[in-house]
């Protein structure tokens, strides 16, 4: 069955034609301004590319194989807008996400401002923070000449919010796949790793690759 999502967006009605997701997906969830880097992160991981002009967002997924408590699943990352505009996509993503990642540039105060509210939202949302896995990142580290935003600062605000907290730059790679690996560490609920291991799984993975959900 597809599901149709239909949003505003200045005055115009934008329609979003959605497969199913299959039930194993494991969601991370990425939020942030616009142009802090949120798709330079995610495409860094999943595509291992970089691209240096900035093309805005209103929603993007992508997925990998992973394994989850020692079987294959898939790694399902959604990438947001930066835009204000989507209220109703936000507080679906946050509804079916399993772990989140806030992103603000250390280069800009305002973006690391513009998370307070988001975190709020994930809060009333999930209601039990303690078991759900979210990651402040400051991203951008490698333009330490234009900094406002101290490490120590931004770790100060991640112990205020209870969650982990890494700088990450996208250009460079720095931090990366760490971002990743350490948020998938966070999951209490099942084990979940980037590795797939096995001979086994390999035939799932194939498998799974076959019928896995797409975004149309």
């Amino acid at each position: 069955m597809i599901c149709h999502q239909k949003f505003e967006l200045n005055n115009k009605t934008v329609h979003l034609r959605v497969m199913p997701e299959a039930s194993n997906d494991y969601r991370v969830v990425v939020f942030g301004a616009g142009g802090v880097g949120k798709s330079s992160l995610v495409l860094r991981f999943v595509r291992g590319t970089f691209r240096e002009n900035y093309i805005p967002t209103i929603e993007d997924t992508y997925r990998q194989v992973i394994s989850c408590d020692k079987n294959v699943c898939t790694l399902q990352i959604t990438d947001t807008t930066g835009s204000h505009q989507f209220p109703a996509m936000q507080r679906l993503s946050i509804t079916k996400g399993h772990a989140f990642v806030l992103v603000y540039s250390i280069t800009s105060r305002q973006s690391l401002e513009e998370l307070k509210p988001i975190y709020d939202q994930i809060k009333d949302i999930k209601c039990n923070m303690d078991s759900i896995p979210v990651m402040l990142v400051g991203n951008k580290c490698d333009e330490v000449q234009h900094r406002e935003i101290s490490m120590q600062e931004g770790g100060e605000l991640a112990k205020k919010w209870t969650v982990a907290h890494m700088e990450t730059s996208a250009k460079t790679n720095h931090n990366v796949k760490e971002l990743f690996q350490e948020l998938l560490q966070m999951e209490k609920r099942r084990s979940v790793s980037l590795q797939v291991e096995g001979k086994k799984s390999k035939s799932r993975r194939r498998d799974k690759l076959k019928g896995k959900c797409t975004l149309m």
